[in-house]
């Protein structure tokens, strides 16, 4: 079975996100998103909540599970023994870092990452710049994946 870790935050879960899970179902049998902790992000959403909105985005979906987590990435991924980290990038400030974690991440566990492309519609789409339009009381339905409620 082909498994893939899709690590990160999800603070919330945006529909850049759902769309790279979408597209990563095409090339592996399961995903699993893990909810990581950032020990240096302050989230506005508890992990439970973020769960559950990501259940809502795939309530229809047998492979793809949430899971939280507290360790390394490739830790979490060889517990749940995926061989390979399904990230996405969305423009070229992104791709230095998620190439030195990849490269790192490859060398210390031998987990390869397979990173797509965030689609063109979404690319200006990030859990930061949702969290600031909520903390002003705008609406971000748009940002987030089909079921999904706030």
């Amino acid at each position: 079975m082909k498994r893939a870790v899709f690590p990160g935050s999800f603070d919330p879960f945006t529909i850049g996100h759902y769309s790279i899970v979408q597209r990563g179902l095409g090339m592996f049998d399961e995903i699993i998103i893990g909810i990581g902790t950032n020990q240096s992000k302050k989230t506005l959403f508890t992990v439970e909540k973020r769960i559950d909105m990501i259940k809502q985005a795939f309530v229809n979906e047998p492979r793809v599970v949430v899971m939280a987590y507290n360790s390394l990435t490739i830790d979490f991924a060889n517990s749940v023994d995926a061989h390979f980290v399904l990230r996405g990038l969305r423009s070229v400030g992104d791709f230095e870092y998620e190439r030195t974690i990849a490269d790192t991440n490859r060398i210390l566990s031998g987990i390869e990452t397979v990173i797509l492309f965030t689609e063109a519609a979404y690319a200006h789409i990030s859990s930061t710049v949702a969290r600031d339009l909520m903390s002003y009381g705008k609406d971000i339905s748009g940002f987030l994946p089909p079921n999904v409620k706030i």
